[in-house]
């Protein structure tokens, strides 16, 4: 009972202080208010794009005694009628794809848990979300009426490999997906992978959630370079763990993501592999317009390939979405997080060191 009280106040409510628990015996909120927090990650900074995308950097609470906290990013992207929110599970990413910009940032650590469920506890506060919540008037879009939330769906494609931090991800689906956590379908979760192919299976089986693998290549010499995971994993083992991933069927296809990058991928006869390649696979294929970002070696596909591309998909019985690019003008689109204070701290070295040398002059 106890138990239930707590969550319905932390997860329904959105409640930050123990002594708001208004059925809950104040002798047990003392105790709980010693021993535990209800803080949520701290926003450094909070970005809107032209779209309404939103893009909010977060502090995290201290790990241990000398900590500073890290950071990470978090996007929530609006529709009319629902709201996506892009979640972290790692600090910085291990993969190093050559096309994303995240990977460019060095691994720290692995998010827990509640780091995990905190930047949902802090979208539903800043969106309004919670019983009693105001929706931000700063002019971008927070979906409305009877019945619709403003975080409906998450999807785990922020920054890291969410397979690679399973027990926490598992943990943090299970607070997501409980009636009595924030409630959200499983149809509504995604998890995106590289292709840790030794836990997808344990994906299905335990947490039930929607699969999305990041492929973006038909042959292994590519998907060495654009993903070198695939060294470790190749298609072929990637494909067949796809194939035994439980519950997939029509109606829960795997999504696979594929980057468009010119000249590099996206030609008619990469397009016709591709179908090949994923026969007998209930799939739904999203292509995804390359989003740049400083000191990448990619460009984006023209428009007409893209097209090209996804009309000969389409034409083979396969849902071939292009997604429209979200948030470019703030880095908040696809392969394009990375910490921002990772970029202000490397500005400042860079004025520091010319300041030196002129000094030297």
């Amino acid at each position: 009972m106890r138990v239930g009280q707590l969550w319905h106040w932390i997860y329904h409510r959105g409640v930050r202080d123990f002594g708001a628990m208004r059925n809950v015996a104040r002798p047990l909120l003392d105790q709980l208010g010693e021993r535990y927090t209800l803080a949520r990650p701290e926003i450094v900074a909070e970005q809107v794009s032209a779209d309404g995308t939103r893009k909010w950097l977060l502090r995290l609470p201290p790990a241990h005694p000398g900590d500073k906290g890290a950071e990470i990013e978090t996007v929530y992207i609006p529709e009319t009628d629902r709201g996506t929110l892009c979640v972290s599970s790692q600090v910085g990413c291990t993969l190093n794809c050559t096309f994303c910009h995240t990977g460019t940032q060095a691994w720290a650590r692995n998010l827990t848990a509640a780091e995990i469920v905190g930047q949902v506890l802090v979208a539903r506060d800043r969106l309004g979300d919670f019983p009693g919540g105001t929706a931000p008037t700063d002019g971008g879009l927070v979906p409305s009426g009877e019945g619709v939330r403003a975080v409906s769906n998450i999807v785990f494609m922020g920054m890291g490999e969410p397979l690679y931090n399973f027990d926490n991800v598992r943990e943090a689906i299970a607070v997501l997906t409980d009636g009595d956590g924030l409630s959200l379908s499983k149809r509504r979760v995604t998890v995106s992978t590289s292709g840790v192919v030794p836990e997808m299976a344990r994906l299905g089986a335990e947490c039930g959630t929607m699969l999305a693998v990041s492929l973006h290549a038909t042959n292994d010499a590519l998907r060495n370079k654009l993903v070198p995971l695939n060294k470790k994993y190749p298609i072929r083992e990637l494909l067949q763990a796809c194939r035994n991933y439980p519950g997939a069927s029509n109606a829960r296809r795997i999504t696979f993501e594929y980057v468009m990058l010119k000249g590099v991928n996206d030609s008619p006869a990469e397009a016709k592999a591709l179908v090949r390649l994923l026969a007998g696979l209930p799939a739904k294929i999203n292509l995804i317009p390359f989003n740049p970002w400083p000191g990448s070696p990619y460009e984006c596909s023209d428009w007409e390939a893209i097209e090209r591309f996804s009309d000969i998909v389409f034409a083979a019985g396969y849902a071939s979405p292009v997604r429209t690019p979200r948030g470019r003008d703030i880095l908040a689109a696809c392969g394009q997080l990375k910490s921002q204070t990772e970029r202000l701290r490397a500005r400042a070295r860079m004025m520091l060191e010319e300041t030196l040398a002129v000094g030297l002059d």
